[in-house]
């Protein structure tokens, strides 16, 4: 699938005029920032492909910078995760940085900020300084330590660096204003105390920069230029701005822009609330393929390529929505149709017995082998023998004893197509001790080798078939909506209220033709009549189906239109 041109939006707009001002000496230079605290979503897909798309228009460059300030929740498997997710999106950044590289370089400007009496500690907890910052329309309360001399100040800022008081204890808070109308300004928390070992700097520091001090300060260092984020940082951008303005920088301050985050119907972007699910047992891990990470859309069989098209071809705008998941699945079906290889399988098996097959000599099937399209798309992806004998597997549900209306599949008496194959006519059943079907018997036309009867007569159906002799047994896990309601906890406040017990029904034996053996770890294929299917990378023999063959998104559409 070719990807949509990527047309001019504001930031590029931004980007290309400080170009033309030289703002930044020709430069142009992004991050893709995020925290180490779990694996990214589909949310950050949009965040990369601005990011480093941006980036890319201008010959700059992006590096991935992961702003590890919290040693509570940060680990290593995490940053490995990001890295790996970012790279088979199909980015590569100039280069992996950690706001953790700069620590003493901030704490050196906290430092430069207290002898400029714009930065205090206080030794107010957390729950009393949120009550005192008070709201809007509603002014704040100075904090009966904002006005300590710059020498208390450093003295106590530099015991709170060496492990001298407990956490919590104190905090460094810049000193803006109480009555400031964004809330953001009222003396916002800079560094916290905690006693916690970072999976980087190990036990060196027991201060740690808040966030809002970290990634303005980190972008500076870098020589960013444009620091793109989400429009949540919106009311942000006086503080990122009013943290440069004090600050003795190497070059012009980075300008922080704004752009509307991704979010879908039927999905939590929310990573506390997808670590939760993880703790919880409520799925497998972080790349269970019902998640809404990266790595879960990987196994599941997601293409890049698909959720890139899908990112640029919604672009970037100022205006927050939440995109319908069946818009994302038309991408990726529209990927897959034209890349995925076909094959045949039979998840609820039912055997087909053809009574008048021929036998060789010794008694045993004739084994016949047709040659079949692998992708009706991509001609270059040729052809593969299929074998073909007189015991098959056929779908359960292409058959039916008592037939509904305008059901045109197999009944006794009559004839369908078996694809590529013959017409065959359902002559009798078999039944087990319940009275269930277990076994369809059926004689076959010699004459319609193929699939097509020479005097011309029609059916009406024509189903998908596997050779019970030359069958590979698979397992394949179903899936729907991990959350079930559009807008995950609209109606009770808690998104995970919603979650769907039902997201995932795991069929242990089904049958496939034999060259589904022949898969390497990932793939995705289009099982004929079914949908689209990824081999696990992990498990031999066991499949995701991906999408199904149906185009839910456009139904949506004409029910809207």
């Amino acid at each position: 699938m070719t990807e949509p041109v990527v047309a001019n939006d504001f930031i590029r707009d931004i980007v290309r005029r400080d170009l033309e001002q030289q703002t930044y000496g020709g430069r142009v230079q992004t991050r893709f920032p995020p925290e180490p605290n779990g694996y990214l979503h589909i949310g950050h897909a949009k965040a990369i492909t601005v990011d480093f798309g941006t980036a890319d228009d201008f010959d700059g460059i992006c590096n991935l910078r992961l702003d590890d300030t919290n040693p509570d929740t940060e680990e290593t498997e995490f940053v490995e995760s990001i890295v790996t997710d970012i790279e088979w999106l199909g980015y590569r950044p100039a280069a992996v940085l950690h706001a953790s590289d700069y620590f003493d370089q901030l704490y050196e400007w906290a430092e430069y900020l207290i002898g400029k009496g714009l930065a205090y500690v206080d030794d107010q907890d957390t729950e009393t300084i949120s009550a005192q910052r008070g709201g809007f329309g509603k002014p704040g309360i100075e904090s009966p330590y904002r006005n300590r001399s710059v020498e208390e100040n450093l003295d106590l800022f530099r015991r709170m660096r060496d492990g001298e008081f407990a956490d919590g204890e104190k905090v460094l808070r810049a000193k803006i204003d109480m009555n400031s109308e964004n809330m953001a300004l009222r003396d916002p928390v800079m560094y916290r105390i905690r006693h916690s070992h970072h999976f980087r700097t190990g036990d060196r520091w027991c201060l740690y920069p808040t966030y809002d001090w970290a990634h303005g300060q980190s972008d500076a260092i870098e020589g960013v230029t444009h620091s793109i984020c989400t429009l949540e940082f919106d009311t942000h951008r006086p503080l990122y701005d009013w943290y440069l303005a004090q600050l003795p920088l190497p070059a012009t301050a980075p300008k922080q822009i704004e752009f509307a985050r991704l979010e879908f119907t039927h999905t939590v972007t929310s990573k506390r609330r997808l670590a939760k699910l993880v703790a919880d047992g409520t799925v497998d891990g972080w790349d269970d393929p019902r998640m809404p990470t990266l790595s879960g859309l990987r196994r599941r069989g997601y293409p890049a390529s698909a959720i890139r098209g899908f990112c640029r071809e919604i672009g970037t705008t100022r205006t927050n929505s939440r995109q319908n998941i069946e818009a994302l699945e038309a991408f990726v079906r529209r990927e897959l149709n034209a890349t995925a290889q076909r094959r045949m399988a039979v998840l609820h098996p039912l055997r087909l017995v053809i009574d008048n097959w021929p036998t060789n000599a010794d008694g045993t099937p004739v084994t016949e082998y047709f040659e079949v399209t692998n992708n009706p798309e991509n001609p270059e992806d040729g052809t593969r023998q299929v074998a073909f004998c007189g015991e098959l597997w056929i779908e359960a549900e292409d058959f039916a004893e008592v037939p509904p209306p305008k059901f045109f599949r197999l009944t006794v008496g009559r004839e369908v197509r078996l694809r590529g194959a013959y017409l065959v006519t359902a002559t009798s059943v078999e039944k087990d001790a319940d009275g269930e079907v277990v076994a369809v018997h059926a004689t076959y036309d010699p004459a319609t080798k193929g699939g097509d009867a020479p005097d011309g007569r029609k059916v009406k159906s024509t189903m998908h078939w596997v050779s019970a002799a030359h069958a590979s047994r698979i397992s394949v896990a179903l899936y729907e909506r991990l959350f079930s309601a559009p807008v995950p906890g609209e109606a009770t406040g808690e998104a995970l209220d919603d979650v769907n017990p039902n997201s995932r029904e795991v069929l242990g034996e089904c049958w496939a033709e034999a060259a589904v053996a022949e898969l390497a770890p990932g793939s995705v294929v289009q099982f004929e009549r079914i949908g689209y299917f990824a081999l696990d990378p992990d498990r031999a023999g066991h499949f995701h189906r991906t999408v199904g063959l149906r185009d839910e998104w456009a139904a949506i559409q004409r029910r809207q239109g």
